[in-house]
């Protein structure tokens, strides 16, 4: 859905519908003091109404006369701004593009407080924005039929703030990690059929327009780099696999290292091979290329906001099937790092892939760090639940830079162990590992366990977003499907640490 955005000092236009921002104190401020005073007092005198709810998330809806005119002003409700940060400010915007009815096509947002010194009275409305667009995505491609019954008709949004110029200066980045953001949940929304390995490396393919480098590895080079892990998961499909690297470098340094590595789990459907998941909820794993599709969209949000820093990035394609050709359970592999691998369950697909996208990265690019992402385990659900991804590393700094950079955007990560302690967990008696635990616990740990003996010692980060990649319901942020989960947090992260 396009929405044009607009920054003004007073409104420019009419518009279908006017939003008022309301802290607890319920002091209107000059701008919308004046409004109300357009409108007859139709504002002051709601909010001292005896019988009026402001708790935090309330709203009330006010009919104003103005000539032989009717305008619909919204007031919503936002409780103490004490300690607002940018994070929820954000999930404002989120809230109150859930409160505009479907109808309105074009509004004007007003807001009177600035009091709280961690956050601007132009920062804030450019997040106020944010949120509105982040919430404001919607994915009906295929609602050939139905389409308008669904889709929002807002089309415009228009924010009073006192310095319009600033206010745009905070918004232009965030314009841009929309963009990636919208381009990771319409990845994992397609459905598998559509999107194979090929096509989501076409897609790929398209950063190139933005100053990206990207390079597609077909099937004949993946044999030749002997990718034997990553091959094994894509032998069971008729759809090749595909490793597609990226690197966006914003320095003016050409000969520099990549600060960090972004690697990234593409699976586009996950049947679970020849140890076939359950018929009940196996439609859900198309997004099982989560990972790659966050890699991906972060990448178009960096370049796209010209990120002054070095980053590459990987992503390895497959299609994991059971067909006559597909690999068993007992199998055994090498991954291109020369390690040996028993494939006990064909499952645990996706740290196989990462085994040879991780090698892969490294060799290529020699990064500072690496940090991968991946729907891996059921196991981290269990855990976490669909609140917070699970975090492993090897490199404490790492790790609380992400938990940090987590915390600053509301994509929030814990960090679970990866120590000695669990290395007997994966041993073989036949190979030098095998791809799953031992037992039934700790399952996610065993994963980034096994991520972990690719990664050559350098810093690195295993994110497990299996249970965050997918929601069954709204959030002020997101719609119920793809969350993007990753995107702003690495943006972030990026952005704090390196930049």
């Amino acid at each position: 859905m396009s929405i044009k955005v607009s920054f003004a000092s007073k409104p420019m236009t009419k518009k279908d519908l006017l939003i008022v921002i309301l802290d607890e104190s319920l002091e209107l401020g000059k701008t919308i003091a004046s409004l109300d005073k357009e409108y007859n007092g139709i504002i002051s005198n709601a909010i001292n109404s005896k019988t009026l709810i402001t708790k935090k998330g309330s709203s009330l809806s006010l009919f104003a006369n103005k000539g032989k005119t009717i305008q619909e002003i919204l007031i919503y409700f936002v409780g103490s701004i004490k300690n607002y940060n940018i994070e929820k400010a954000d999930r404002i915007g989120g809230s109150i593009f859930s409160s505009i009815p479907k109808t309105i096509s074009s509004l004007t947002v007003y807001y009177a407080f600035n009091r709280n010194k961690k956050i601007i009275n132009e920062e804030f409305a450019a997040r106020i924005i944010h949120g509105m667009k982040l919430r404001s995505y919607t994915f009906y491609k295929y609602k050939l039929k139905s389409k308008n019954k669904h889709h929002h008709s807002l089309k415009e949004i228009e924010i009073i703030t006192k310095e319009p110029s600033l206010a745009k200066k905070y918004y232009s980045p965030l314009k841009f990690l929309e963009e990636g953001v919208y381009l990771t949940r319409d990845l994992v929304s397609e459905p598998a059929n559509v999107l194979t390995p090929i096509a989501l490396s076409e897609e790929a393919l398209k950063l190139k327009a933005l100053g990206i480098k990207v390079e597609v590895l077909n099937l004949s080079q993946i044999k030749r780099l002997k990718m034997g892990a990553l091959l094994g998961v894509a032998m069971g499909s008729s759809n090749e696999p595909r490793v597609v690297s990226m690197t966006w470098n914003g320095t003016k340094n050409s000969k520099s290292k990549p600060e960090v590595c972004f690697v990234g789990k593409g699976v586009t459907f996950d049947t679970g091979g020849i140890s076939i998941k359950p018929s009940g909820g196996m439609q859900d794993m198309k997004w099982d290329m989560g990972g790659s599709g966050v890699v991906i969209g972060l990448m178009k949000a960096l370049a796209g906001r010209k990120a002054k820093v070095h980053i590459s990035a990987v992503v390895g394609l497959v299609e994991n099937m059971p067909s006559g050709k597909a690999q068993r359970p007992g199998d055994v592999v090498v991954a291109s790092s020369g390690h040996s691998i028993e494939v006990i369950n064909t499952d645990a697909e996706g740290r196989l892939v990462l085994a040879d996208a991780v090698t892969y990265a490294i060799n290529k690019f020699k990064p500072k760090r690496l940090i991968d992402l991946a729907t891996l385990t059921g196991a981290v659900i269990v855990s976490l639940g669909p609140q917070r991804a699970g975090l492993f590393s090897n490199n404490d700094e790492l790790a609380n830079n992400i938990f940090n950079s987590g915390e600053k955007t509301g994509e929030k990560v814990w960090r679970l162990p990866v120590g000695e302690e669990y290395d007997d967990d994966i041993k073989s008696d036949i190979a030098d590992m095998h791809n799953v635990g031992s037992g039934r616990g700790a399952g996610a740990t065993s994963g980034a366990k096994f991520i972990e003996q690719f990664t050559q010692n350098i810093p690195w980060a295993h994110l497990d977003i299996a249970g965050v990649t997918w929601a069954k319901s709204n959030s002020e942020l997101y719609p119920a499907g793809g969350t993007a989960f990753g995107v702003r947090l690495l943006n972030t992260y990026v952005k704090d640490f390196f930049e």
